[in-house]
Order: C-alpha cells, then structure tokens, then sequence
C-alpha cells in the first residue's frame, strides 16, 4: 500500500515574494488613512486656538502652549510607539492609540479652564496622535525596498493630508457649532475608524524577511564615518532646528492673518493650500530620495524652505500670503521623511521602530518649540516679522548640519539581486 507523500514544506519568504508587493502597496494605502485620520489632534487645536484665547480670557503665548502640550504628547508618543511597534506590531500600537486619542477630544470637549484643555491635549490627543505618524511610518518602511523612499513619503503624507483635509472640514462647524460641539464628534470619528484601520493593518511581517532585506541591500547601501549614537543625535538636532523654522508659518498663519485683519478663515484656507502643497513635495521627494539617497533629499529641502520663509518677509497681501504659503508647502514637505529614509539606509531593520521614532520625536519637539517661541516673540514684539527671522536662524543651523553629514558620508552602489 502507497504511503502519501508528505507536502513540500513552503519556500522561505524572500523580498522579491514580500517587499515591494502588492500587499505592501494595499497595506501603504491603509496606512495613509490612519495617519490622516490620526493627525487630526494636532491640526484641530490650531483651528480653535482663537476661541479658547478668548473664551478662557489668555494672551497669545499661554494659548499657544495648548500646541505646545500636543506636540510635547505627540513627541513622546512616537518615542515610546516606535518602541511598541517593533515590540507588538502597529495593529496593537494603533488600536490603543485611537481610544486614547478618543477620550482626549471628550475630556477637551468639557474642560472648564485652560489647565484642564492644554493636559487633554498634550497627554492624550498628543500622545494618541502619535501613532499615525512615526510608528506607521517606521512599520511601512519593512514592507518597502526598492521603492522605500516613495513608500515612507507616501506614509508620511497622512500627517499633511489631515493638515489639508480636517480644517476644510472643521472650520465651519467651530464658527456655528463651537469648538466643544466640534471636539466631541471629533472624539466619535475617532473612536470608531481608528480601532477598525488597525484591524487591517494585523498582518506581520513574515519571519525572516529582513534579514533577507538587508543581504539584499547592496543595491543601495551608505558608509557613514560618524557612529550609530552619533548619527542619531546629529540628526535628532538638525529634525529639532527644521521644524522650529517650519512651525512658524503652519503654527501661527491662522493668527496672522487674524492679526492682518483677513480672518481667521482665511488662514485656516491657507493652512489647508500650505500643507496640501507639503504632500505634493513628500511624493516628489521620496520618489528623489529613491534616486539620490535621503540625505541628498534633506539637503535639497531645507535649502527650498530657507528660501520660502525669507519671502514671507515682503509680502502680507492676500493673494501674495496664498502664493507664498502654497510655496511653502511645496519647498518643504520632504524634509521629515528623509529623516527616517536616512536612518533606514544606515541602521538595522530591527531597529527601524525606536531609531526612526527617536529622530521623528526631535522634529516634534522642534515644532513644540518653535510654535511657543514664535509666540512669544509676538508678545514681546508685537509683530512677526522677527519671529519669521527666528525661524529662518534655525533653518540655516539645518543646512549647515545637513551639510555636515553628506561631508562624512558616502553612497555605494550595487545592483539588487533578482
């Protein structure tokens, strides 16, 4: 009698089987949607900033620390979530995440001071938003090899699209409704779509493939002088000095235009143009990045915002303040992400998750920081052009570092195994 022949075992997963698929490029997709839903917490205090400046009788800067408080949260959150996502996945990282954001618009909702908003949005819109941006981007970069750049772009992209999309659709609702009524369906769509994006992102991973990515990534591979600690903490300072200059027109152009008697509207109008611009510039600059490496790419940006904030200087006409935050948009949105494509192209996969939530914790730092300074340097001004020239300092302490790594670094070209 015939004995059945025991099955094939499967073949080992390979990057070619993996990387680069079309399961990569679905899971990207849904990515992008939990980093446009997640994001909303930190562009939604921009938009009711002039409300609660006036309804809990603050001046311009304790106002501005409720951003200040969100992007401290938020900084900590891609800490400790680009932990959690090479600990347990994003599924997990993102499920937890969107019901704490959830319960941090409630607990605004009903704040009865200021205390009580600027802890909401700092412990936990801040933290909660956290997810959809460096823990997914340091998850989307392992499926990705050959088009990485474009992937972690794309990735990064959902922090801007809700940049550009939430405001065109909050503004409205503040000015009739108020900004608690708002904060509270806010707290709704949060609490259902988030848990149910991390349920189509509980796909791992499979065993094994990055080890096969990194024999495989002799197709582009870069040798660094400086040493993995020191790497990070160059970078860490150059994302904290970028986004310091960077927060000074997405911070305070909603107040500006307040200030130059367009309306607050106006400004939230602006802000959506800036940062669906910052999308476009992601896309092009990771499909750069994929050519000319990451820190090229952060060169070429910070260079193209330097230029940006300088022409904020002369112009404050309308149509002017809406070409000039368009251009904005457009010079500076590949900057972040070329942060973690350089950490990618220089550090291990396995490390992915902190090292890249690390350098994305500086950037966010760096935008806490920089939208509290800019108002302060209102307050003791009364106008921003010397905050505008604050930020333009910082940006130029970017180049010069980004500068300083393309100096000890060098690309070393190979071909990617078929």
């Amino acid at each position: 009698m015939s004995r059945a022949r025991d099955p094939a075992p499967s073949p080992a997963p390979t990057p070619a089987s993996v990387l680069d698929s079309r399961s990569s490029w679905l899971r990207l997709l849904v990515s992008v949607l939990a980093g446009t839903v997640g994001s909303v917490g930190i562009w939604a205090v921009i938009l009711v900033l002039p409300q609660v400046e006036a309804e809990f009788g603050a001046d311009r800067a304790d106002a501005a620390l409720a951003y200040t408080a969100t992007m401290l949260g938020f900084a900590l959150g891609n800490l400790l979530g680009g932990r959690l996502v090479d600990r347990f996945g994003i599924a997990p990282t993102l499920f937890v995440a969107g019901l704490l954001q959830a319960a941090g618009f409630a607990l605004a909702a009903i704040a009865p001071g200021l205390v009580v908003f600027v802890a909401a949005q700092g412990v936990m819109i801040g933290i909660g938003s956290a997810a959809g941006f460096g823990p997914v981007i340091a998850d989307i970069s392992r499926w990705f090899l050959r088009r990485r750049g474009i992937a972690v772009a794309a990735a990064a992209s959902g922090n801007y699209l809700a940049g550009a999309v939430w405001p065109l659709i909050l503004k409205a609702p503040i000015q009739s409704a108020g900004w608690r009524d708002v904060y509270l369906g806010v707290a709704l769509t949060l609490a259902v779509a988030l848990p149910v994006l991390a349920l189509l992102l509980r796909r791992r991973l499979p065993a094994g493939v990055d080890a096969a990515a990194a024999a495989a990534t002799g197709y582009r591979r870069a040798e660094i002088t400086l040493t993995p600690r020191q790497l990070q903490g160059v970078l860490a300072l150059a994302g904290l000095a970028c986004c310091v200059a960077m927060s000074m027109p997405q911070v305070h152009i909603v107040a500006f235009c307040a200030d130059l008697g367009y309306g607050p509207a106006v400004g939230a109008e602006m802000l959506s143009l800036m940062l669906a611009g910052g999308v476009v510039s992601r896309l092009a600059s990771g499909a750069l990045a994929d050519r000319l490496g990451g820190v090229r790419t952060l060169l070429i940006g910070s260079a193209l915002q330097g230029i940006a904030l300088i022409l904020y200087l002369p112009f404050d006409g309308l149509t002017s303040l809406y070409v000039v935050s368009l251009i904005f948009g457009l010079s500076q949105g590949g900057i972040v992400p070329s942060y973690a494509l350089i950490v990618r192209e220089y550090l291990p996969a396995a490390e992915a998750g902190r090292r890249v939530g690390a350098v994305l914790m500086a950037t966010v730092l760096g935008m806490a920081l920089g939208g509290w300074m800019s108002g302060w340097v209102y307050d003791q001004t009364g106008s921003y052009t010397a905050a505008f020239l604050n930020g333009i300092a910082w940006n130029a302490l970017n180049l010069m570092l980004a500068l300083f790594v393309l100096a000890r670094s060098r690309r070393v070209a190979g071909g990617l195994p078929a």
